[in-house]
């Protein structure tokens, strides 16, 4: 990250939100096409599934640019927009949660109404397994450790952004980085 880029996107993400906070749709727009693909990576890495990190990224949209009149703009807008994704994807996984909950208190005849979450075929062939592998081990660890590696490593955010971002300093995300990682080379030689 160069400081004259990161001051240009920084700029130009201050314009959008002083349009979009007009009212004007291209705020948003400039908003979201410099942002989503970031917000979508961090909510594949919570979810594990490209359909509900699509989901996920749709509801930080919406619930950012509700609360867009809230935005510091003396803040990244990149770190806020990922402190947004991050409460979304805690959302997803308390509502998954309830949903599962229920689902196994149906009496057995209204159980065959549940929809199947699973990948339909044509989405599992085309992500590849090692890939879905790898979503689903980063999917599998705890919050506290896929959150740091998936700023820093996934978003390349440097471990004092990640600090920010999270609320600890930055020798916890170093500390669960490292942790994340042994955990999924333990997965990787199961």
């Amino acid at each position: 990250m160069a400081g004259s880029g990161s001051d240009s996107a920084s700029g130009d993400d201050a314009r959008a939100v002083s349009v979009a906070l007009a009212g004007r749709q291209a705020g948003y727009d400039t908003l979201m096409k410099a942002h989503r693909d970031a917000v979508f990576r961090l909510a594949r890495g919570h979810t594990g599934n490209d359909a509900d990190a699509l989901d996920v990224t749709q509801e930080t949209f919406v619930a950012a640019f509700l609360a867009l009149h809230r935005y510091d703009a003396a803040r990244p807008f990149r770190a806020w927009i990922l402190r947004v994704a991050l409460n979304k994807c805690h959302d997803w996984a308390r509502r998954r949660t309830v949903r599962r909950l229920f689902a196994f208190a149906l009496p057995i005849d209204e159980a065959f109404h549940v929809a199947d979450d699973a990948l339909g075929p044509e989405a599992a062939l085309a992500s590849g397994r090692e890939v879905a592998r790898i979503h689903a081990a980063i999917a599998a660890l705890p919050a506290t450790l896929k959150e740091p590696l998936l700023l820093c490593a996934i978003e390349g955010l440097s471990q004092d952004e990640a600090a920010a971002i999270l609320g600890i300093s930055r020798k916890a995300v170093e500390t669960r980085i490292y942790r994340a990682r042994q955990k999924l080379s333990h997965l990787a030689e199961g």
